[in-house]
C-alpha cells in the first residue's frame, strides 16, 4: 500500500511539472508587442507671400511690319538700277529704283509740243473772233460767222485742255521711272537684277520695304478673353501693355501697347484678331517671328500668393496643408485666379503662412512633416544634376525624398 501512495504522488508531481512547462512554453516565452513611431512624412513647403499680382491674357502672336511695302514698276521699261543696297535702311522719299527714261521723256516732249501748237492756234482764233465780233458792230459782216468763230475759239480751248492732260499723263509717267520709297524702313532682298525688262503687270515686285521701328505684333483672342480686355479698357479707349515673350527663352522682347481690335469675332473660330504697336527701338522683334503675348488686364494690388502646386482639389473644394508646428492641418481656401504656376488666394491664409507644395498624397490632417532639404544646384555630381544617386526632383525643384528601406 505504501508502494502504491508513493506512486501516485510521483504520478501528480510529474502531472504539475508538464502543466507548468506548458504554460511556461505558452505565455512565458512571448516578448512584449513593439509600438511602431508616428511616421514622419518629408514634404516640400513655401511660404505665402504678398505682393502685386498682375492678371494677364496669353496668346500666340506673329511679328509684322507696321508698314510693309512691295516695290512694283508702275511703267514698263528696261531696270536701269537699283541704288540701295539689301538690308540697308532708307528714308521716306529716297529713289529705290529707276527704270529707263529716254521713251517718256520723248512721249512728254511730244505732249508738250502738241500744246504749244495748240495754244497759238487759239491765240489766232481769238484775235480772228475780237476782228469779227468789231466788223459785225459796224454791221460790215453776218452775224453767222462771228457765231462760227467763237464756236471755233471753244473747240481749240478743249483741244489745248486735251494737251494740258497728255502733258501730266506723260510727267506722271517719266516720274515713274525714278521710284522713291513711301516708307522709311529696311530693304529685303532684291527680286529683280538691274538690267532686266520689267512690266506693270509683274506681280513679283523689284524689292520690298518693311517699317520695324515701330512694329507691329498681331494675334487672336477668344471671345471670352474680348470682353475681359474690353471691360479693362473701358471699351478700348484705354491703352493696355501688351509683351511680348521669345518662345526659345520665354524671355521679353518688347513691351508695346494694344492699338488695334477687330471690328468683329470671327464666328468660325469664336476669336477677335488683335494688334499691338511696339517701338521695337532694339530690333528685337522682327516681321514673321513667332512670340508669345501677355497682355496686362488688371493688377491685383496686395495679394495673397501661392505655388499652383499647393492647391488641392478636394470633395468640397479647393484647399492646402499648412505646416504649423511640424503637423499638417487642411485649410479650405478660395482662389482668384492661378497663373504662370502661381495661385492667387482670397481666403483661407494668412501672410506667413507655410504651405505643402508636394508630398500632399500621403497626408492626412495632423500629420507629422518635415521640410525636405533642398536639391543642391550647382555642377556636382553625375550628369551636372548635384543630387545623390537616385534620387529624383519633385514639381517644386526640391530634392526627392530617400526612403529607408522597408
Amino acid at each position: 500500500m505504501a508502494d502504491k501512495g508513493r506512486f501516485r504522488w510521483g504520478f501528480v508531481l510529474l502531472a504539475v511539472v508538464v502543466v507548468g512547462l506548458c504554460a511556461w512554453l505558452a505565455f512565458g516565452n512571448k516578448k512584449p508587442a513593439r509600438t511602431n513611431p508616428t511616421p514622419v512624412i518629408a514634404v516640400a513647403t513655401a511660404k505665402v507671400a504678398v505682393r502685386d499680382f498682375p492678371v494677364v491674357v496669353t496668346a500666340l502672336g506673329a511679328a509684322q511690319a507696321w508698314q510693309g511695302v512691295l516695290i512694283r514698276a508702275q511703267v514698263n521699261g528696261r531696270l536701269l538700277a537699283v541704288p540701295v543696297a539689301e538690308g540697308s535702311e532708307v528714308k521716306k522719299g529716297q529713289v529705290v529704283a529707276e527704270i529707263d527714261p529716254s521713251i517718256y521723256r520723248a512721249a512728254l516732249m511730244q505732249a508738250q509740243g502738241a500744246e504749244r501748237r495748240d495754244e497759238a492756234q487759239l491765240e489766232q482764233a481769238k484775235i480772228d473772233l475780237k476782228r469779227y465780233q468789231q466788223l459785225a458792230s459796224q454791221d460790215s459782216i453776218a452775224k453767222q460767222q462771228v457765231d462760227t468763230q467763237a464756236a471755233l475759239v471753244k473747240q481749240i480751248e478743249g483741244t489745248v485742255m486735251i494737251d494740258k492732260g497728255s502733258v501730266q499723263t506723260a510727267q506722271v509717267n517719266l516720274g515713274f521711272t525714278s521710284i522713291k520709297s513711301p516708307v522709311t524702313g529696311r530693304v529685303g532682298v532684291r527680286l529683280v537684277d538691274p538690267g532686266n525688262l520689267v512690266s506693270t503687270t509683274d506681280t513679283t515686285g523689284i524689292i520690298t520695304i518693311n517699317e520695324v521701328t515701330p512694329i507691329a505684333v498681331t494675334f487672336t483672342i477668344p471671345e471670352g478673353d474680348f470682353q475681359r480686355l474690353a471691360n479693362a479698357s473701358g471699351g478700348f479707349k484705354k491703352p493696355l501693355l501688351t509683351q511680348a515673350l521669345s518662345q526659345e527663352t520665354n524671355l521679353s522682347v518688347g513691351q508695346g501697347q494694344l492699338s488695334v481690335t477687330d471690328n468683329h469675332v470671327d464666328p468660325a473660330t469664336g476669336t477677335v484678331q488683335m494688334k499691338a504697336k511696339f517701338a521695337n527701338d532694339k530690333r528685337t522683334l522682327w516681321p514673321g517671328q513667332f512670340v508669345n503675348v501677355r497682355l496686362t488686364v488688371q493688377t491685383l494690388a496686395n495679394a495673397m500668393t501661392v505655388p499652383s502646386t499647393a492647391v488641392n482639389q478636394g470633395p468640397n473644394g479647393p484647399f492646402v496643408f499648412v505646416v504649423n508646428n511640424d503637423k499638417a492641418a487642411m485649410h479650405p481656401v478660395q482662389v482668384i485666379t492661378t497663373q504662370d504656376a502661381t495661385a492667387v488666394i482670397q481666403t483661407g491664409l494668412k501672410p506667413g503662412d507655410t504651405v505643402v507644395t508636394d508630398g500632399q498624397l500621403s497626408l492626412k490632417p495632423g500629420s507629422k512633416v518635415r521640410t525636405r532639404a533642398d536639391r543642391p544646384t550647382g555642377g556636382a555630381g553625375r550628369g551636372g544634376g548635384g543630387g545623390r544617386r537616385g534620387g529624383g526632383a519633385d514639381a517644386g525643384g526640391q530634392a526627392a525624398e530617400k526612403r529607408p528601406p522597408a
